[in-house]
């Protein structure tokens, strides 16, 4: 990962930045990190699974974000972030009344890209299930068809169910929805090679 050149920001300063940034920054416990663009199978994963979610929802209480909306991991973890996508159940719960912050996601979704896939697995997911209102989370892998899908059942438990190609749809745990994982990676192109721009 890149930091900027400052050892440590506070987390007013990261926004005041990211206001005037060009490109978005995430925030992790005083440390800036930029982040650059994804691939073009990222953006295609991204935008499937969000239009499908879109859609499903259209006439139920909830809201679907694609990346440009950041989330606050509670105080204690001091993160900042730009997941690929998140859904709300209910209204939005924004921070400081900020109406880019939101606090309150359900589902919790992450395309891995190999310089991300660690930071996903390990940091992310442990800072993600300490928010009260979180329930599923979704790893999706952009160069294979396969996805680990998280789901709580319980205090401190989860449960793992893995999808690839021999399965047919993706159910989720919270939400009476399925996507097929043929919508999923609808248009991806895992012979495409291209570099990778992802700093984190």
């Amino acid at each position: 990962m890149q930091v900027t050149q400052q050892q440590y920001y506070t987390p007013e300063e990261y926004l005041q930045l990211e206001e005037a940034a060009e490109y978005k920054s995430e925030y992790i416990d005083g440390q800036i990190i930029p982040m650059a663009g994804g691939t073009i199978n990222h953006a295609r994963i991204s935008l499937n699974l969000g239009s499908a979610l879109n859609f499903a929802f259209r006439q139920q209480n909830y809201e679907v974000f694609v990346s440009d909306v950041r989330l606050w991991w509670i105080s204690q973890k001091r993160i900042y972030t730009y997941p690929d996508v998140m859904i709300i159940a209910g209204e939005p719960e924004f921070f400081n009344n900020r109406q880019d912050i939101i606090t309150n996601p359900q589902i919790i979704v992450e395309v891995l890209s190999k310089s991300t896939r660690n930071y996903d697995y390990e940091d992310k997911f442990a800072a993600y299930r300490t928010i009260p209102t979180f329930q599923e989370y979704l790893l999706i892998d952009q160069y294979r068809i396969h996805v680990e899908h998280f789901s709580k059942i319980g205090k401190k438990q989860w449960n793992l169910r893995e999808y690839d190609e021999e399965d047919n749809a993706i159910a989720f745990a919270s939400v009476p929805l399925e996507i097929s994982l043929q919508d999923l990676y609808n248009k991806v192109n895992f012979e495409l090679v291209e570099p990778e721009s992802e700093i984190i």
